[in-house]
């Protein structure tokens, strides 16, 4: 943004030009020096500010979801928000996490490599103590897991992971997939140390208690979907879907669309007086003979030749010829 300078810094500026205080010459030679910009290759920037912006906005509905599905799951107050979305290197998240965590790895097919979401103890626990019948407060120390308080975490973390594919249904449809749970970030390298990753941070709060939920996606996982992550894309697939909604339901509504089908026998042209003088047994010649068929109309538009009958007692017609397009004027 460029700076607006005030009527008084301007004249201060001119006189200390005039004066010989400020040298116009250093001025431009300062202007036409290249400015240098510091870049830490340890800390790649591989996640534009577009891209960052579409995490954003797909994990703003994952922490929807989440929160309506921890809500019914703990059957207490729970509230999931955004916090931070940030790019940095996998180690510098490892070193940032609590030694004693929950770590749900998991994969999300046709995505090639994993991700992991990070459960603070505390939120973790909480979690744990209401589905246990408890109050939802967590413990004061945190233990290691046993196996019936592992097989629980499993349980809801797997089916929490049906909000994230709701969630990135309008960019690619995903399958995510846990495939393990660890308490210890040591023993988890899902990719190098220096892999630029997207870290989303969701602050959660379940009755009195507060804690964080991270997750944690590599570059390298949804690499191969990141133009699909720009605005410029996701404006285009909404609006390619709303055309396809609004085309689906001008086909539904043309389906149910009602057309008089008329089965005509032939025509004939009588006088007033013929028409006037007409009682029962009558006879009225039609313009053609029977065995050429009766001429199916749909509308007014000839569009099938067919025999006339009787199907169960009432007076039906069978089609047998179909008018192609430009035939109907030479039978006419």
């Amino acid at each position: 943004m460029v700076d607006v300078l005030s009527q008084n810094e301007i004249d201060a500026l001119l006189a200390a030009l005039s004066s010989g205080e400020m040298n116009a010459e250093e001025l431009k030679k300062e202007e036409t020096e290249k400015k240098i910009r510091i870049y830490d290759f340890k800390r790649a920037v591989r996640f534009s500010k577009d891209h960052i912006r579409s995490l954003t906005r797909i994990h703003e509905n994952f922490a929807r979801f989440l929160t309506t599905y921890f809500s019914a799951q703990l059957r207490t107050f729970v509230q999931i928000s955004v916090v931070q979305v940030e790019q940095l290197p996998y180690d510098e998240f490892i070193r940032s996490i609590p030694k004693m965590t929950i770590l749900n790895i998991f994969e999300a097919e046709p995505l090639e490599g994993r991700m992991v979401l990070e459960v603070n103890p505390n939120v973790a626990f909480a979690m744990l103590d209401r589905l246990l019948g408890g109050s939802g407060t967590s413990p004061s120390k945190i233990n290691n897991l046993t196996e019936i308080e592992t097989t629980v975490m499993e349980r809801i973390f797997s089916r929490a992971f049906d909000s994230l594919q709701e969630a990135w249904k309008t960019v690619v449809d995903i399958n995510p997939r846990l495939e393990a749970l660890e308490t210890n970030p040591q023993f988890m390298q899902i990719v190098s140390p220096n892999e630029t990753i997207a870290l989303i941070s969701l602050s959660t709060k379940i009755g009195d208690t507060t804690g964080m939920i991270n997750l944690c996606i590599p570059h390298v996982v949804i690499e191969p979907i990141m133009a699909k992550l720009s605005v410029h894309h996701w404006f285009v697939s909404q609006k390619k879907q709303r055309g396809e909604r609004d085309t689906s339901a001008l086909v539904q509504n043309v389906h149910r669309a009602q057309l008089p089908i008329i089965a005509e026998l032939g025509t004939s042209e009588i006088t007033v007086q013929e028409l006037l003088n007409l009682s029962v047994h009558d006879v009225i010649a039609l313009n053609k003979p029977m065995s050429t068929g009766l001429h199916i109309k749909v509308g007014e538009k000839l569009k099938f030749f067919g025999n006339p009958g009787q199907v169960k007692g009432k007076v039906a017609v069978q089609i047998t010829d179909i008018v192609e397009e430009g035939e109907e004027e030479n039978v006419e």
